[in-house]
């Protein structure tokens, strides 16, 4: 196979187009809203566990997680408080950013 200069630079953009193009979905976080039930909070900790049912936008099943939080989110909520809540999973972590009972 021979090295030909004319196709270098359009099969180096196409490859740099294709990385960009898979690597970009993992870039951004994604997010949902659902409904669920608290299961415990530990504000100090910055945690809070709720039971929820399947959230599709994150890939979730019905199941009980533990999410990060800011733990002034927390403040008004309780173990046992049926709650609406925002959900992201960025870096592979899986946080609350506002919640609501």
């Amino acid at each position: 196979m021979i090295f030909d200069r004319k196709y270098a630079i359009p099969m180096a953009a196409a490859a740099a187009v294709a990385v960009v193009t898979l690597a970009a979905p993992l870039a951004f976080a994604q997010q949902a809203d659902a409904s669920g039930e608290v299961r415990r909070v530990d504000p100090a900790g910055g945690k809070v566990t709720i039971k929820h049912d399947a959230i599709k936008a994150l890939d979730l099943p019905a199941m009980t997680l533990v999410y990060e939080a800011d733990p002034a989110l927390l403040a008004k909520i309780k173990a046992g408080d049926k709650v609406r809540f925002t959900a992201v999973r960025k870096d592979g972590k899986y946080i609350v950013t506002a919640i609501s009972n």
